[in-house]
């Protein structure tokens, strides 16, 4: 149990670098720039990955439709060749079916900040 769970997280942590190399170097379209892997998760059978992303040149508060049409851009014909691309660069018996989604961690650590930032100056 103990040696499947650390092959996952392994195969989590190789496909974050994989995809991420793809994205930067191999990845040309213009409508998804500068986006940021913030973790993955793989299932235990290795069928299928979550990649949560989140984009660093958009506002995200302001941006959400933009975002969501990103997010089906990604997994569109894009998670197919990502996909294809993982093939060609893993040694594994089955690539995973990858999964795009937001990652919204960034955007409510900077809401707590704001919060904590906005307490501290009404208390002086």
């Amino acid at each position: 149990m103990h040696k499947e769970c650390t092959r996952v997280q392994r195969i989590s942590q190789e496909l974050q670098k994989k995809i991420a190399k793809i994205l930067q170097h191999k990845i040309n379209d213009p409508r998804i720039k500068m986006v940021s892997i913030s973790y993955v998760e793989v299932s235990r059978d290795l069928a299928y990955a979550k990649i949560f992303v989140s984009f660093l040149n958009l506002n995200d508060n302001c941006d959400l439709d933009l975002i969501d049409k990103n997010i089906k851009i990604m997994n569109g014909y894009m998670s197919k060749y990502i996909r294809y691309m993982l093939s060609k660069m893993m040694i594994l018996r089955l690539v995973p079916e990858l999964t795009f989604l937001y990652d919204k961690g960034l955007i409510e650590s900077m809401r707590i900040n704001n919060l904590i930032d906005f307490a501290i100056n009404n208390i002086k």
